[in-house]
Formats: structure tokens, C-alpha cells, sequence
């Protein structure tokens, strides 16, 4: 049976538990898994990927996106907005999607995550208007080839009610609990080596009611899935909990059951040290979105006082509307520097951020079987050319986050190649871009 062969690799980094680095080694990757590591392997039957010029990471995880937003990057309206005044110009124009523009903007925003190098991805779809579905976006996934974990969002609380969306995005929580439990019991798997499992994700406190973030995690851990929200993005966020709930919102979480192992929150910008503390004890997730933040306005996470707790922090695009890329590379190394502006040249280093954009997201998304280069590991693999212009003049090509490209070379994903030599190999990307452009104009006109 064929299969392939990494051969001669300049540089591995594993991020084992040894936290080893390989020089001049191989890689044999057989039946979706990582068979063997070593130098001079034996070719047998293999297909041979040269590496003699590269770094093979692990493929890099994203923790947390909103794929349907690639359809409506930098919209002038909402450019210059804050959290909440964003949410209120985009609202109307996602109002339009239907299932074509969802599985179309799902696609482009896929591709662009795996010529970043990213492997695996989670989605948070909250809207499902003109019966969009988030089976939309899985068939998508499974065109382009990467390993995915949608969660089924929703929102319940409109403008009527004191809520931030408008009624006619809202849903009925006894149809979005429904439907939570269709898309669980039609495609979660739990098996090693999945492809695809489902999470349940409230889009926010403020956009939901108290009742259903309670059932949301019962019905969660009665199936046996993740949960993931957003929580604590800015100060308009910490406000409306403080107003409403008397509380901050990482104590809101706690009250609520959400946190622990089987939970993830995105951003938490302003969390305090009593909530990373409740964070840190539990074993709660966070995916640290730096751009988005940036972009919005809403601050810096303290990241690095929260992996010094102990927390598990993993890495997320977020939305291509409030990036306004998905370049997963990009991100980290955005990542990377924002700990340094926040607490000293010293604070983070190159490697130990790819970590967090590859181990640490695996460990976030509850995937031990993802995000390390180790002998019956998954299969996830990227491999960076540093014989380019990026690199050159480097005395540590490893340390990719500070001179290194930002586009994979390669790209594989349960032993099989998603990008070959920089392109997409699953898809025509150049027809994919001819109709998510065809569409956005449309939804701009």
C-alpha cells in the first residue's frame, strides 16, 4: 500500500512531551497516522516529499472562526466599529445568507486556514437564515479536507427583549436545542483520528438566555460534546454582565456549569486572576483571537499570565469580518508580540507560541490524538520552505514566528495532501474565489 514519505527533513519541530527538535530526519506517515521517525528511512512504496530545504511542524489548530464572515471582510460600515456597534451594521447583511453564501464563504475561509498551515479548525455558527444549516459548512470542510469541529451556535434573545441582534435572526430554544441534538446524533464522532466532531455554542451571554446556556450544557454533557462561547471580549461585554448577571463573566461561566475539560471560550480579553484562577482550576479552554482584537479595539488577553497558570490557550482567527484574514500563521506571531509589547521583549518566544498554535489548541479542542509529530499521532503535518526570501539570512530557521514564511508549502491532514507546492490540491480554488466574489458583490449591491 503507498504511502508517504517525508524525507530529509532540515528541521522537525515534534512539540512531544520532550519537546524535541529532529534535524536531517524522516517521516513515515501510513494509514493516517505517524508510522515512523528516524533518518534514512526505507522508501519501500513510498510517495516522497522532499523536506531536505523545510521546518515540518505539527498542522497548526484553529480554535475558533466564524466561517460565514468571509463573505463580508472590511465592509465600510462596520470598519471603524466597536464590539457591539460591528455586530448591529453586520446583523442586516448576514440577514441575507442563505445555504449557498454559508457553504461558499465556509469554503473560501477553510482554504485560506490551510494554506496557513492549519489542519484543523473549529467553526462557530450562530445565525441560519433563508435555512442555512450548519451542514452547509461540513460539506464544505469535507471538499477541502481539513479536520473540523463546528459548533452548533444560536441566539435567542433579540432587539425585543433587550438583546443585541435583531428578532428576525433569533431562534426558538426548543428548535435550536433540537437541532443541536440532530447535528450531534447525524455527524459527531468521537472515535480517534475523527474527522469531524460537533460542539454546542450559545453565541454569548448577552445574545441568550440563562435557561438555555443551563440546557445547552446539559444536553452538551448528556451526548458527551464540547461547549464553546464567547465570553469577556471587551469592556461592553464585562458591563452588560455585571448589569445583568451582578457578576463578571468568567463567575457568570462557573455559575452556569460552563467550565471544565469539555468547555472553550473565545477571547477573554478581560478576564481577572480569580477568573483565570477558576480557569486554571477547572482545566477550561480559551481561544486567544490577538487580530481580532486588535481590530475591534477590545484589548490585550493576558495570555501570558494565563499559560503561567496553567490555562489551556489555544489560537482562533476568528471571523474573517473583524480580521480581516484567516491566516493562522499571521495570528500567531501577532500573538507572539502582543505578549511582548504587554510584559517585555522576553515574555514570549517563537516556539513557544507555535505551541500554543499547535499543541495548545489540540489539547483546547480535546484532540490528544492531534498537534504533536509522534509515532501514532495523527497525521497532520506542515512543512515551511525556508529556502525563500522570508528566511533568508536566518542563523534559526526553526524560529519560523520571527523570520519565516506565513504560507505552508505543504500541507497534510490524516496522511492525505491538501496543499502541494503552495496550492490547494482538493479544490479549484480560482472558481471558489470567482463565486464568493460574485456573491459578495451581490450582498454590497
Amino acid at each position: 500500500m503507498r504511502h508517504i514519505l517525508i524525507r530529509n527533513a532540515a528541521h522537525i519541530l515534534t512539540m512531544n512531551d520532550a519537546g524535541d527538535e529532529l534535524a536531517r530526519t524522516d517521516i513515515r506517515l501510513r494509514g493516517g497516522v505517524i508510522d515512523e521517525i528516524g533518518p534514512s528511512l526505507n522508501a519501500m512504496d513510498a510517495q516522497i516529499i522532499d523536506a531536505s530545504a523545510s521546518v515540518v511542524t505539527p498542522g497548526l489548530v484553529n480554535t475558533h472562526h466564524h466561517l460565514f464572515q468571509s463573505l463580508t471582510r472590511a465592509v465600510p460600515a462596520a470598519q471603524n466599529a466597536l464590539l457591539f456597534g460591528w455586530l448591529t451594521q453586520l446583523y442586516p447583511i448576514w440577514g441575507r445568507f442563505g445555504p449557498e453564501e454559508m457553504q461558499s464563504s465556509a469554503t473560501i475561509g477553510l482554504a485560506e486556514l490551510a494554506l496557513s498551515g492549519c489542519s484543523m479548525t473549529s467553526d462557530h455558527m450562530y445565525l441560519f437564515p433563508h435555512g442555512s444549516r450548519v451542514d452547509d459548512t461540513i460539506e464544505a470542510a469535507r471538499e477541502i479536507g481539513l479536520r473540523f469541529h463546528p459548533t452548533r451556535g444560536a441566539m435567542s434573545i433579540g432587539e425585543s427583549l433587550g438583546g443585541l441582534p435583531p428578532d428576525a435572526l433569533i431562534e426558538r430554544e426548543g428548535d435550536i436545542l433540537n437541532d443541536c441534538i440532530r447535528l450531534v446524533d447525524a455527524f459527531h464522532d468521537p472515535s480517534e483520528g475523527s474527522m469531524l466532531r460537533i460542539g454546542i455554542a450559545p453565541c454569548s451571554p448577552f445574545s441568550v438566555s440563562r435557561g438555555l446556556m443551563k440546557d445547552a450544557a446539559d444536553l452538551a454533557r448528556d451526548k458527551g460534546v464540547m461547549l464553546h462561547t464567547h465570553l469577556a471580549e471587551n469592556d461592553e461585554d464585562v458591563a452588560y454582565s455585571l448589569e445583568n448577571f451582578g457578576c463578571t463573566p468568567g463567575q457568570y461561566a462557573q455559575d452556569l456549569g460552563w467550565t471544565g475539560e469539555d468547555v472553550w471560550h473565545a477571547h477573554c480579553v478581560k478576564l481577572d486572576k480569580q477568573e483565570i484562577d477558576i480557569f486554571a482550576k477547572s482545566k477550561t479552554g480559551i481561544a486567544h483571537c490577538p487580530c481580532s482584537n486588535c481590530r475591534l479595539g477590545s484589548g490585550i488577553a493576558p495570555v501570558r499570565g494565563m499559560l503561567d497558570k496553567g490555562v489551556r490557550v489555544g489560537l482562533g482567527v476568528d471571523g474573517s469580518a473583524s480580521n480581516d484574514s484567516g491566516n493562522l500563521m499571521a495570528e500567531a506571531r501577532m500573538a507572539m508580540l502582543l505578549q511582548r509589547v504587554s510584559n517585555g521583549a522576553d515574555a514570549m518566544s517563537a516556539r513557544e507560541m507555535l505551541k500554543v498554535a499547535t499543541r495548545g489548541g489540540a489539547q483546547v479542542l480535546g484532540r490528544a490524538d492531534c498537534g504533536q509529530i509522534a509515532v501514532g499521532k495523527r497525521a497532520d503535518l506542515a512543512i515551511w520552505d525556508v529556502s525563500g526570501i522570508e528566511s533568508a539570512g536566518s542563523w534559526d530557521p526553526a524560529a519560523l514566528l520571527l523570520a519565516g514564511p506565513m504560507k505552508v508549502r505543504d500541507l497534510i491532514v490524516e496522511g492525505r495532501e491538501v496543499v502541494r507546492g503552495g496550492q490547494m490540491v482538493t479544490i479549484d480554488l480560482p472558481l471558489a474565489i470567482e463565486r464568493q466574489n460574485k456573491l459578495a458583490r451581490a450582498l454590497a449591491e
